[in-house]
């Protein structure tokens, strides 16, 4: 029996599930022109880091270009503005609901998830974020425009890449008719899980290599927003027995500012010893 148009035996084809991701990730109007099944829709994750490549490229052209023209400082802020702004804040919104959850719910699991899912703001949000903006600025200000501009274009493809393991690693805490966005993301398999790796891990590469941080370090780097990784796994196991689309998001800010703090006081420390 031939396949439709927009289909094939493996579902939906591969650029309906790219062109999915940039839709459902960022605030971009391809829906103008790709429609894609809502199938597609269910293997966003695994083209998650590819979005990265976007939103991390135009926050490190932002950074390193606009401080040859404006205080640096300024740059980093319009930088991180801008990339809210194409995002819509979905992981900022994500961080905030988790930890208002996770802070409010105590150790009962409905009450966990009904404040996670209630689009009110609480005060662990709002300090929550406050903290993080506060975090991801002053790491950022301590390293050159150019470190900086290569650290956000290898930091956030890579922290989405290890983020998105969540959903391998459990289930989804929801139904699909209770989801926020109505949608269950696949397990991805090997060969999603090889594309999903070599998104992540290019752009750190080029990071590793290019960059004026001393390889001996690029173990340490790597080693903190995969053990900070590791014990948020832990906590949403512990607490929820399942992941939700807050947890994605609030797992891919934090491992992103681990990242960058231990760029930020790699430099640091490599600068005190000369």
């Amino acid at each position: 029996m031939p396949t439709s148009p927009s289909t094939s035996d493996n579902g939906p084809r591969w650029y309906q599930n790219i062109g999915a991701a940039f839709i459902f990730f960022t605030r971009l109007p391809l829906w103008k022109w790709i429609q894609p099944p809502r199938e597609a829709y269910t293997a966003v994750v695994e083209f998650w880091p590819l979005v990265g490549w976007l939103t991390g490229g135009v926050m490190a052209a932002i950074v390193y270009f606009g401080s040859m023209v404006m205080p640096y400082a300024l740059a980093l802020i319009i930088a991180i503005v801008a990339r809210m702004l194409l995002t819509g804040a979905i992981h900022e919104d994500g961080l905030g609901d988790f930890v208002d959850g996770f802070g409010g719910g105590g150790d009962s699991r409905e009450r966990i998830m009904s404040i996670m899912k209630d689009s009110h703001v609480g005060t662990y949000a709002v300090l929550t974020l406050i903290v993080y903006l506060a975090l991801l600025f002053t790491s950022l200000y301590h390293l050159r425009p150019a470190t900086a501009a290569l650290a956000i274009i290898a930091a956030d493809p890579f922290s989405k890449m290890l983020a998105g393991q969540i959903v391998q690693m459990m289930p989804y805490a929801r139904t699909e008719a209770e989801a926020k966005n109505r949608v269950v993301y696949r397990r991805p398999n090997v060969r999603a899980g090889v594309l999903l790796a070599f998104q992540g891990l290019l752009p750190f590469a080029a990071f590793a290599y290019f960059s004026d941080i001393n390889l001996s370090n690029i173990s340490i780097i790597i080693f903190v927003p995969c053990l900070v990784m590791y014990f948020m796994y832990l906590k949403i196991w512990r607490k929820l027995h399942g992941y939700t689309g807050d947890c994605c998001g609030a797992l891919f800010l934090l491992i992103e500012l681990s990242l960058y703090l231990a760029i930020c006081i790699s430099q640091y420390i490599a600068i005190s010893q000369l």
